[in-house]
C-alpha cells in the first residue's frame, strides 16, 4: 500500500489534489480538512488510503495520520464507505467528530449529509469505546521521555506485528527499558522483549 505521497502541489481542489511526485501525477481525493491544511503550500506530504473497488484504486490523502486513522476507522462501520467518510471529515474536523462520536450526539453526525439515524447510530456504536480508549491512551504519561518515546513505540509497533498482545507487549519493553537505561538498540529492545513475553 502506499503509505504516503511528497511532491509538488500540481492542481489543487477542495475536493482533491494532484501531487506531482518526479514527474508522476497523483490524483488524491482528500477532505476540506486537508485542504485547509495544503492550499497555501507548494511542496506537500499527504499520508494516503487506497481504495481498491473492482472498477478503480482510488487514493484518498490527508495532512496528518490522525485523521487517516479516523478516516479508517469510519470506513470499518458497515454502511460507510469512503467517499461518505470524506464528506464526515468535511464537514467536521476530526476532533469535533471524534467528540460527537464518544459523547453520543447522534443529533450531530446527522446533520451530516449522507447521514441518517441508523448510520449515526452505528457509527456511535462501532466507534464509541475504541476512540474512548485511544483519546485516553494519548493522555496517559508515557514511562520514559524524550528518545525513548520513539523506541518504545517503534518496539512495541514490531511486537504487535509479530502478534503479541498489546498489554503483554508494554509490559516487556517498559520492563527492558528500565534495566537497560539508554543503551539500547531498537533490535536488542525487540529481541528481549520477546524473550520476557
Amino acid at each position: 500500500m502506499i503509505a504516503f505521497l511528497k511532491g509538488r502541489l500540481a492542481h489543487k481542489d477542495p475536493t482533491h489534489v494532484i501531487i506531482d511526485v518526479n514527474g508522476v501525477g497523483y490524483h488524491v481525493n482528500i477532505s476540506l480538512q486537508t485542504f485547509s491544511e495544503v492550499k497555501d503550500k507548494e511542496d506537500i506530504q499527504l499520508f494516503t488510503h487506497l481504495a481498491i473497488r473492482e472498477d478503480a484504486h482510488i487514493l484518498f490523502g490527508f495532512s496528518s495520520d490522525a485523521e487517516r486513522r479516523l478516516f479508517q476507522q469510519l470506513i470499518s462501520v458497515n454502511g460507510i464507505g469512503p467517499s461518505t467518510a470524506i464528506v464526515m471529515l468535511s464537514y467536521m474536523n476530526s476532533n469535533e467528530l471524534k467528540t460527537a462520536i464518544v459523547q453520543e450526539n447522534a443529533a450531530a453526525l446527522q446533520s451530516i449529509k449522507g447521514i441518517g439515524g441508523k448510520t449515526a447510530q452505528r457509527v456511535i456504536i462501532d466507534l464509541k469505546d475504541k476512540l474512548k480508549k485511544e483519546s485516553w491512551e494519548e493522555s496517559q504519561p508515557t514511562l520514559s521521555a524524550g528518545p525513548h518515546n520513539t523506541l518504545r513505540k517503534e518496539a512495541l509497533s514490531a511486537l504487535l506485528t509479530l502478534g503479541l498482545p498489546k498489554a503483554v507487549a508494554e509490559k516487556s519493553v517498559d520492563t527492558v527499558l528500565k534495566k537497560s537505561g539508554n543503551t539500547i538498540t531498537l533490535e536488542d529492545l525487540v529481541k528481549q522483549a520477546l524473550k520476557n513475553a
